[in-house]
């Protein structure tokens, strides 16, 4: 488990986050826009706007080093990869090792040698999968990840996500504002507000049993938009 006994990020004029929690095997970290998740992200990748100042305490049984044992997937896979070059050009490891996560993910060999515009959306969110992979980190933080695809891509994403931590054992942190997407994935579930934790335990407790009008409000729309998206 991955503690964050204090995280405090401030601007000039206020404090935007300031929180602990912790991350278990499979953890998602919810709230509206604007709440702090994106924040929390880039503070433990270190990666916080020069302009504020972050404070981050940290446990961790191993070091989180980007690219080796923390990686990242962000939100949006048609825009996370350079178009003007090779899938085979934006990996930064051996071959060996790129085709055994190809296998897992069944992605075919072929799209290795591809630009990422021939790719379709479920392809290229295989193929983002497989980059932050690729090196076995032991946390994968993955940022609203689902924003841009539609409902069976989600669902792909979950099936892809749960599928490979069993097979490469990795904790997870899913940061998003769909909580009933979030309670799918992960065992676990912090609930964001204003920057602060208003609510945490296992997700379907929160779901079931939850004390805070905040969470409530997050259920409630969620489950209005999916409605209308049907």
């Amino acid at each position: 488990m991955v503690k964050i006994d204090k995280l405090k990020i401030t601007s000039a004029s206020k404090c935007l986050v300031d929180l602990s929690m912790n991350i278990s095997k499979s953890t998602a970290l919810v709230g509206q826009s604007g709440s702090g998740k994106s924040l929390t992200l880039k503070a433990i990748l270190g990666m916080t706007p020069s302009s504020l100042k972050t404070t981050l305490d940290i446990e961790s049984p191993f070091d989180l080093i980007r690219g080796d044992t923390l990686s990242f997937v962000p939100q949006n896979p048609f825009t996370a990869l350079s178009p003007l070059t090779k899938i085979s050009k934006q990996f930064y490891t051996d071959k060996s090792s790129i085709k055994e996560i190809f296998d897992m993910l069944s992605l075919e060999w072929r799209l290795y040698s591809e630009y990422p515009a021939n790719l379709s959306g479920g392809q290229l969110q295989r193929v983002i999968f497989a980059i932050s992979l690729v090196n076995r980190p032991k946390l994968l933080l993955l940022d609203e990840p689902t924003t841009a695809l539609d409902a069976s891509l989600r669902d792909e994403m979950v099936s892809i996500v749960k599928s490979l931590q069993d097979k490469l054992d990795f904790s997870i942190l899913f940061v998003t504002h769909d909580i009933n997407l979030a309670s799918t994935l992960c065992e676990d579930m912090v609930v964001l507000k204003n920057g602060s934790v208003v609510e945490s335990g296992s997700s379907r407790d929160l779901l079931i049993n939850s004390k805070e009008d905040y969470t409530k409000l997050l259920i409630e729309s969620n489950f209005i938009n999916r409605e209308y998206r049907q």
